[in-house]
């Protein structure tokens, strides 16, 4: 899914310490840097709010 990324969410992202990356997904591999569904981590790998304007959450997404 797509999400805008704006001033709120940056702000909110930081204050609640929100986590949406890869590396904080229980079907992240570290060693392989790969997801073990084999989805493509590309669009989800360490992302900078800071500097997006969209970025694309994973469906699979399961915090670890």
């Amino acid at each position: 899914m797509k999400t805008q990324v704006n001033a709120v969410l940056r702000d909110e992202a930081a204050r609640y310490r929100l986590r949406f990356t890869c590396e904080h997904c229980a079907h992240f591999v570290p060693e392989r840097a790969a997801c073990a569904h084999g989805y493509p981590v590309a669009a989800h790998h360490a992302l900078d709010l800071a500097v997006l304007e969209v970025f694309e959450f994973c469906k699979e997404f399961e915090l670890v």
